[in-house]
């Protein structure tokens, strides 16, 4: 099994692989996110994320249907100790910004969904500028302090911001930000390299990346524009955003190296992440059991410096 890395400073440790929640109580029905997560833990790995919003954007649904399995899953497989646990506030209409009255009402409710006494990593899903950041970080202190929280994250925030809230921590003598989850894969890459990775290499900060195969596009699905209609959902977005002359020449990379390793591209655009020394854990999702072990095969990967400097220049801006 591959070897942990600490998130951040937070003491957490974790596999360089993170499941997505997001699926649970939307394309996973409970009996298959039951089986999703015990692959998952069984297979080694640790680090599990969902919201609160999660997966409110589904008709019919209203918010918290993951963590509620999640919650569920926990009660039923007694694995909760196998699990490093993260959750974020924030995003959903129920439960928006980050105030401390928020903070404090939405973390009381993600416990009781995840019927558990304390998330290993509490985070803010996006940024709230109407709330001073002493008093999100205060609010968060508190829920340390209580035992209910043992880290806090960041989701979605700027360099900047990212920044300010450090410079607050330091300041005032309260927790840190001991994780981004920003987008970032082998396609997007500007938007994290220019600024963020940086800051979150000099602060030691962890990285658990979302988008991680850039909507399915770096799993070579679609190579053509007749292959939006194999995923109708998201598929006509996903070609017009990314099959274009620089994505042909990711995939065409991918497909070079992933045969050298005999691997997939998911592999290899997975292991590219892994390998980046700021990315502590890329985050994947899967609605299947047999597609879950196929990009936890990632980890295995090792990927050379020829291989990374090709994946580098085929990936390139301009």
């Amino acid at each position: 099994m591959t070897a942990t890395r600490e998130l951040g400073r937070s003491g957490l440790q974790v596999h360089p692989i993170a499941f997505g929640g997001n699926v649970f109580g939307w394309s996973a029905d409970e009996k298959q996110t039951f089986a999703l997560l015990d692959a998952f833990v069984d297979a080694g790995f640790n680090l599990v994320d969902t919201a609160d919003a999660y997966s409110a954007w589904v008709p019919g649904n209203q918010g918290g249907e993951s963590e509620t399995l999640i919650g569920r899953w926990f009660a039923r497989s007694g694995k909760r100790d196998n699990v490093v646990l993260a959750t974020k506030v924030a995003k959903w209409s129920e439960r928006p910004g980050l105030s401390p009255d928020n903070i404090n009402a939405a973390v009381e409710d993600s416990l009781r969904r995840l019927q558990t006494d304390h998330i290993d990593l509490y985070q803010a899903h996006e940024d709230d500028e109407s709330t001073p950041l002493e008093s999100t970080l205060g609010a968060f202190a508190r829920l340390i302090e209580q035992g209910k929280v043992h880290a806090i994250g960041a989701s979605n925030y700027s360099a900047s911001r990212l920044a300010d809230a450090l410079e607050v921590s330091a300041n005032y003598h309260l927790p840190r930000y001991e994780s981004l989850q920003p987008e970032y894969n082998l396609y997007d890459r500007v938007g994290y390299e220019s600024e963020l990775e940086a800051l979150v290499e000099r602060e030691q900060i962890g990285v658990i990346s979302y988008y991680s195969l850039a909507s399915g596009f770096l799993s070579g699905k679609y190579r053509r524009a007749e292959d939006a209609a194999k995923s109708p959902a998201r598929g006509k977005s996903v070609v017009e955003k990314y099959l274009n002359p620089r994505g042909q020449r990711i995939l065409t990379a991918l497909d070079d190296i992933a045969s050298r390793h005999a691997a997939t591209a998911s592999q290899v655009a997975l292991a590219w992440l892994i390998a980046r020394p700021s990315i502590t854990a890329p985050i994947v999702s899967a609605t299947s059991v047999e597609q879950l072990h196929d990009v936890l095969a990632a980890a295995r990967v090792a990927l050379s410096v020829q291989d990374v400097a090709e994946l580098d220049q085929a990936s390139a801006q301009g």
